[in-house]
């Protein structure tokens, strides 16, 4: 029987789909984001002429597992945070904010690979426009070819005919297809292209990786669906104020998802970061100053140092302000009304200021005793030392509680070139001898106070 056309909306922020146009979207609470798509609903009854034989189940002892084959990457942050490299006939998704260097971060890595054929399908910037940024970048490689298109159908007999080893879509926001009737961007569009070039993938062994716009809240735009699609989301991220960018994996199916890469927005493109505490620490680590302690928190696996500053001042207008960058202010007040109920500091008519150095936006619990240290040195005025890192989550009662990962932590300490690390209590169990650097244990916001101040 013949196929019929409906309309359906759907909101372009989350995917939500309503048989009516709505005002508010009831999935994600946006206003004005429906728009009206042409679908086309096969009729009952169809025939199931030319169907797919259907797969048989196996036993879960009988399958093999074979080792993924993968494409290593020049850069080894992108290796590890995609797992070692990306896995034949994967579909990776890239996501970040306008102007944070998604497309610079592909480009100067393809234009360093020399033995592969490489295809780049660029929907937003010209040719020309790409060749000015690969020459910037100082790259130039003969394996890489451009494509400058917008319909799904062209770009894949342009595949046909080049047959690439790696292909690169700039961004699937941008891609449309000539069989369904929507704009570019919309839902539908969004949802086909990213499955039309799944089963390329999956059938011909090439990785193809997409590039994907981000909403105003952070998350990928488009269908959720999308992210279910892929085999693998990573998110690029950082504050264009600060020259440095993370890159996140927040799905992998090949891979671990607590990695994380760091690099560096210089003139000639992005440079990785090898040492990521030394540039959270600022370069004057000889000279003592009031209200800033030393940190350490976990992004991913890797321990980083990160420098907290604080300032406390009288309140100037009557109502003290609590201001916070890089850090969560409601904890800044818990912290706040235990350090004024359970060590009698008075801050209820002062100022506080706190802020993480290098952009960071932590939310290890871990940071906690470097914030309570930061905050004390700047109530007195005395400065504490640079070669102390502290660690701990401070617990409603005043207590100091355990955290995780604690030998990495005081290992990195160690490694950076510290003298003294302060610890919950206990928190070593016994493994203290196997570290050269001095240990202070403290069970309590009292034993911190004593330690940096007597």
């Amino acid at each position: 029987m013949a196929s019929k056309t409906k309309s359906v909306y759907f909101c372009q922020n989350c995917g939500y789909e309503s048989a009516k146009w709505l005002g508010k979207c009831p999935s994600c609470g946006e206003w004005n984001t429906f728009a009206e798509e042409k679908i086309t609903v096969s009729a009952k009854g169809s025939s199931s002429k030319g169907r797919k034989e259907a797969t048989k189940p196996q036993r879960l002892s009988e399958i093999e597992v074979t080792q993924e084959a993968r494409m290593k990457m020049p850069s080894s942050e992108l290796n590890r945070v995609l797992g070692g490299g990306l896995v034949a006939g994967s579909l990776t998704l890239i996501g970040g904010e306008p102007g944070i260097g998604k497309s610079t971060l592909l480009l100067q890595n393809i234009l360093s690979i020399r033995n592969r054929k490489i295809l780049y399908v660029s929907g937003e910037e010209s040719a020309t426009q790409l060749k000015l940024r690969a020459d910037r970048l100082g790259k130039l490689s003969d394996n890489t070819y451009i494509l400058c298109e917008t319909l799904l159908e062209n770009i894949f007999d342009q595949i046909k005919k080049e047959k690439p080893e790696l292909v690169i879509v700039d961004s699937i926001q941008t891609i449309a297809s000539e069989n369904i009737e929507s704009a570019q961007g919309s839902v539908s569009q969004v949802r086909e292209c990213a499955v039309a070039l799944l089963k390329y993938a999956k059938e011909s062994g090439v990785p193809v990786i997409l590039v994907g716009h981000i909403n105003k809240d952070g998350a990928i735009a488009g269908p959720k669906v999308l992210e279910h699609i892929v085999d693998t989301v990573l998110q690029f991220e950082g504050d264009r104020q600060y020259l440095y960018r993370l890159l996140r994996s927040i799905k992998n199916r090949f891979g671990s998802t607590s990695e994380i890469g760091i690099y560096e927005m210089v003139e000639k493109g992005l440079r990785e970061v090898k040492n990521p505490s030394e540039m959270l620490l600022s370069d004057n680590r000889q000279e003592e100053m009031s209200g800033i302690a030393i940190g350490c928190t976990v992004e991913g696996v890797r321990p980083l140092m990160v420098e907290v500053q604080a300032l406390v001042s009288t309140a100037a207008y009557g109502t003290p302000q609590r201001s916070v960058t890089g850090y969560d202010q409601r904890r800044l007040n818990m912290l706040l009304a235990v350090l004024e109920k359970r060590a009698k500091f008075r801050l209820g008519q002062k100022d506080v200021f706190l802020n993480i150095a290098g952009g960071l936006k932590i939310v290890d619990p871990a940071i906690d005793l470097a914030v309570v240290g930061a905050v004390m040195s700047s109530n007195f005025d005395v400065a504490v030392s640079r070669k102390t890192v502290f660690i701990g989550e401070v617990g409603l009662s005043g207590e100091i509680r355990t955290v995780t990962r604690i030998e990495q932590r005081v290992g990195e300490a160690e490694k950076l070139g510290f003298d003294t690390v302060v610890i919950p209590k206990a928190n070593l169990k016994g493994i203290k001898d196997k570290f050269n650097i001095r240990i202070v244990e403290v069970g309590k916001i009292e034993e911190l106070l004593k330690f940096l101040f007597e």
